[in-house]
């Protein structure tokens, strides 16, 4: 029987510089391994808070120019309207009481009479005819207590209202409240038309016609 040789394969023998350079590499990675699981000191984290990112710079826009505003206009305030100043008045006088006297004449005091403006008269102007509503002074008051009357013990106050003229003399004579005695009414009614005397109402300086209301009384004095 032949004898065989028997191939024997041969193994190619591995490079060495492709080993060193696998080692190389592993022997690196098993540094950054070691490295990255080492523990981090308090330098070294001082060092990584330096480095923090700056913040990021912010560009402001400009603001919008803002239209000029509307012209204001000014309205004077209207002024409240003045009203008119009345003229004082004077207050008129109220005559007194006239009573009688044994004598039966009584002389007033002479008391200045009132001088009178209408509201709507002008000063100066000319005064209309119509009689005005004044209170009058006596010139003369003269009174006599009718004898009927003293011995029928009647008494009390009759009021007149009497038209006086420019003068001062009566013109009308009227009972405006009786004394309940119709006796004592009418004398103190003849007696003031016939004798007695007012000064005149004055306006503007000039003696008008008035009415005046004017008492009368009788009272019996024992």
């Amino acid at each position: 029987m032949s004898s065989a040789s028997l191939a024997v394969a041969h193994r190619p023998h591995p490079d060495s510089a492709r080993i060193a350079a696998l080692s190389a590499a592993m022997a690196l990675n098993l540094a950054v391994i070691l490295i990255a699981t080492r523990p981090i000191t308090p330098a070294q984290l001082a060092v990584v808070s330096q480095l923090t990112p700056a913040s990021l710079i912010r560009i402001i826009d400009p603001p919008a120019v803002l239209p000029p505003p509307l012209p204001v206009e000014l309205k004077p305030l209207p002024h409240p309207p003045i009203p008119p100043r009345a003229l004082p008045r004077p207050t008129p006088v109220s005559p007194p009481v006239v009573m009688p006297s044994e004598e039966g004449r009584i002389a007033a005091p002479p008391i200045s009479a009132p001088t009178l403006l209408p509201s709507d008269a002008a000063p100066g102007a000319a005064v209309a005819a119509p009689a005005i509503e004044a209170s009058l002074a006596y010139r003369v008051a003269p009174l006599r207590f009718p004898a009927q009357a003293r011995q029928q013990r009647m008494h009390g106050t009759v009021l007149l209202r009497v038209l006086v003229d420019e003068t001062g003399k009566p013109l009308q004579v009227t009972v405006e409240q009786g004394s309940g005695y119709a006796l004592l009414d009418r004398s103190a009614r003849d007696q003031v038309l016939a004798g007695w005397r007012f000064l005149p109402a004055m306006v503007n300086g000039q003696a008008v016609r008035a009415w005046a209301r004017v008492p009368v009384s009788f009272q019996l004095l024992d």
